[in-house]
């Protein structure tokens, strides 16, 4: 592929929303924060990830087969999601630092600045070459609250939000 024919201005238009990812592998717990989320299927209902192979998170999915999705809100504070986004579930227990209740997968499902909480059960994976592509079938779902759902755009130009160099947005910013 030639590089040059990509203009990241164009891929950075996409919509996303910001989520909080999480597994488990046995009593062991992990998330992450990830921008490439969405629905793609109704009937059975079925969510799409995109998770990078290096990631923790990753790991427990591949080992477990399941993943929950939290849906951030508006204000969540940038502490929160850097603790999620810049900081490697390899060297801090991310989820001692926050509130959650663990679902019906056994799969932590963080509560704290989220507007609703959905379980999936891995039906598909599809190797995306620095990421994997997980599908999984809703097992479970519940709205905590009301509220504006924080997406990618809101956390780029209001918050300053970075992006990690493992997200599938990472453009080569500084």
């Amino acid at each position: 592929m030639d590089e040059s024919k990509l203009d990241n201005r164009a891929l950075m238009m996409l919509t996303y929303g910001l989520y909080v990812i999480t597994s488990h592998y046995g009593d062991k717990l992990n998330g992450l924060i990830c921008d490439a989320a969405m629905q793609v299927a109704r009937n059975p209902a079925r969510l799409a990830i995109s998770i990078n192979k290096t990631g923790l998170t990753h790991d427990y999915i591949v080992q477990s087969g399941e993943f929950a999705l939290s849906i951030l809100e508006e204000s969540t504070p940038m502490t929160f999601i850097g603790l999620f986004g810049f900081r490697s579930g390899r060297d801090i227990d991310k989820l001692s630092q926050v509130a959650f209740k663990k679902g019906v997968s056994g799969c932590p499902l963080v509560t704290e600045h989220c507007l609703a909480v959905l379980e999936a059960t891995v039906c598909q994976q599809v190797d995306v070459g620095s990421h994997t592509l997980f599908i999984g079938e809703v097992i479970s779902s519940e709205v905590l609250k009301e509220g504006t759902p924080m997406t990618y755009i809101y956390y780029r130009q209001q918050l300053k939000g970075k992006t990690p160099s493992n997200s599938p947005t990472y453009s080569g910013e500084k």
